[in-house]
């Protein structure tokens, strides 16, 4: 668990990463010698404006240091998502954004897809070439059941047939998260 102190200096980097990224700046260089802030972590970072998705980019894994991928993912989140191609973040929107940072633990695979706990545990499901991912708060946020979580996953984000998480060619890996919001 990071302090808050950590979650704070994180969210700023966060944030001062999606402002340079969106005025065309180039990123501040940042360091810290905290163990925490240096460790390995994958993470993902969530821009919403008024509780509306704006951008989500991450990665489960990490070669950098945490701060360093939070940067990296802040910086892709607000330039990079294909969802939003046509509705870029304007630099005027940067005070407004909300955003959220989830500091993910390894992947488990998992045998029992419906053993995974909602609000608890993210989902990773990939066949083959397609792959899809739910962040854990996303099944407080919707409401589903962990039939709906499992299924949306597989439809709606890896391209796959609704049920294609019960097939033993797919593989489903689950994740726990540290989720870091402003205040």
């Amino acid at each position: 668990m990071l302090t808050p102190e950590q979650r704070k200096w994180l969210l700023t980097v966060a944030r001062e990463a999606v402002a340079a990224s969106v005025a065309g700046r180039p990123l501040a260089k940042v360091s810290t010698d905290d163990p925490a802030l240096c460790s390995k972590s994958g993470a993902f970072v969530t821009l919403k404006t008024e509780g509306c998705l704006r951008g989500c980019i991450g990665q489960f894994t990490a070669d950098a240091p945490l701060y360093e991928t939070v940067q990296g993912m802040a910086l892709a989140a607000a330039t990079q998502d294909p969802r939003f191609f046509h509705q870029r973040i304007r630099s005027g929107e940067v005070a407004a954004l909300e955003i959220e940072i989830s500091v993910l633990s390894p992947l488990e695979r998992t045998r029992d897809p419906l053993g995974l706990e909602l609000g608890k545990h993210g989902i990773y499901i990939k066949q083959g070439g397609r792959a899809g991912c739910f962040l854990p708060q996303v099944a407080t946020e919707t409401g589903w059941s962990k039939e709906e979580f499992l299924s949306q996953c597989c439809a709606g984000k890896a391209g796959l047939g609704p049920e294609a998480w019960k097939d033993s060619r797919t593989e489903v890996y689950l994740f726990t998260a540290e989720i870091l919001e402003e205040e």
